[in-house]
């Protein structure tokens, strides 16, 4: 069964805890510049948790000129292999969604969903994110789709 993250823009309030909660998972320091999600108020005012897609066909893979970005096809997450990145930040100019960063020490990374255990949801205390079934986040709402 594959999942993926889905959103809830209607029931974020901007706490910014799934970021800390997303850090200290992954480098155990609560360090906002280290989530692999962040939260932004886009132009109508409307506070969204800033997800990797892990997108059908991702614009990043596509842009990374040494095929270090793939998908897994089983579970559909995207993945980048820091081993073959050569930092040319071809896939943060690219992704629609500003979900690949830069670390400090120049470093890229996106979220791999904890490996099927995603951090951000057991932290965000709204339900504004959902690790859900695929076939699932078409029965949400277009206003809290993303």
């Amino acid at each position: 069964m594959r999942k993926k993250l889905s959103t809830r823009p209607s029931l974020c309030v901007n706490c910014r805890i799934c970021e800390m909660g997303c850090s200290f998972n992954k480098t155990g320091t609560f360090n906002p510049v280290k989530a692999r999600i962040w939260t932004h108020r886009n132009y109508k005012g409307v506070d969204m948790p800033m997800i990797c897609r892990h997108c059908a066909s991702p614009p990043c893979e596509k842009a990374c000129p040494v095929g270090a970005i793939s998908r897994d096809n089983e579970s559909g997450m995207v993945r980048i292999s820091l081993e073959d990145c050569i930092g040319c930040y071809e896939c943060v100019k690219v992704c629609p969604f500003s979900a690949i960063r830069v670390d400090p020490e120049g470093q890229v990374f996106k979220c791999d969903l904890c490996g099927g255990d995603p951090e951000c949801v057991k932290w965000c205390p709204t339900g504004a994110i959902k690790y859900v079934d695929v076939g699932a986040i078409g029965t949400l709402s277009a206003t809290d789709r993303a």
